[in-house]
């Protein structure tokens, strides 16, 4: 009898301790096969038959349909480049270069996923319409108030999240290295 207890109580505490993690796995957002390059995180093999149990849970959970592995690549931003969490009542400047990508979109979503409201009704920009320098290269000012040029507004919220999708791309594909292409950066331009 005293057996069957001790079985019981190590059956349970190992059941605890399994579902206990996976729910932490879940919340945190923890994926194996992340792929990161300096501010920015993707999961390129969520799009594939080869997803982790864990990231194909997360998937069921918040309904977020993946990008395929041969269509292309979402890279997460929830930090900027020194590590600090995006705030919509500072200023950020994403700029520099693209990985080689046909098509590409930058998007501004708060933490649960949803487009952020702002008054001109613009969450995001695509290749096709951003202005770029000379030599190819672009910035994008995302903050509360009105900036010259590409200018995405943050609708002055808390928290919030960039995912720049690279549409038919190589990154992502053989994902043996970190250093795959240029990201552009993420850095803190001051708060109000």
């Amino acid at each position: 009898m005293r057996l069957f207890f001790a079985s019981c109580a190590t059956f349970l505490l190992a059941a605890a301790i399994g579902l206990g993690a996976t729910w932490l796995t879940l919340s945190r957002g923890v994926a194996f096969g992340a792929l990161t390059i300096g501010a920015w995180t993707a999961w390129p093999k969520n799009g594939s038959v080869d997803i982790d149990p864990y990231a194909r849970a997360n998937i069921a959970r918040n309904g977020e349909l993946p990008i395929g592995t041969g269509d292309g690549v979402a890279f997460y931003a929830h930090t900027d480049d020194a590590g600090d969490p995006l705030d919509g009542r500072c200023g950020f400047r994403i700029s520099g270069m693209t990985p080689p990508a046909r098509y590409w979109t930058l998007t501004l979503y708060d933490p649960q996923g949803r487009l952020v409201p702002n008054t001109i009704d613009r969450h995001g920009f695509t290749s096709a319409e951003i202005i770029r320098d000379a030599d190819g290269r672009f910035a994008v000012n995302v903050a509360p108030q009105a900036r010259p040029g590409n200018w995405l507004p943050t609708g002055g919220i808390e928290q919030f999240v960039l995912v720049f999708r690279l549409y038919d791309t190589p990154i992502g594909v053989a994902i043996r290295t970190t250093k795959e292409g240029p990201m552009p950066q993420v850095v803190r331009k001051g708060c109000s």
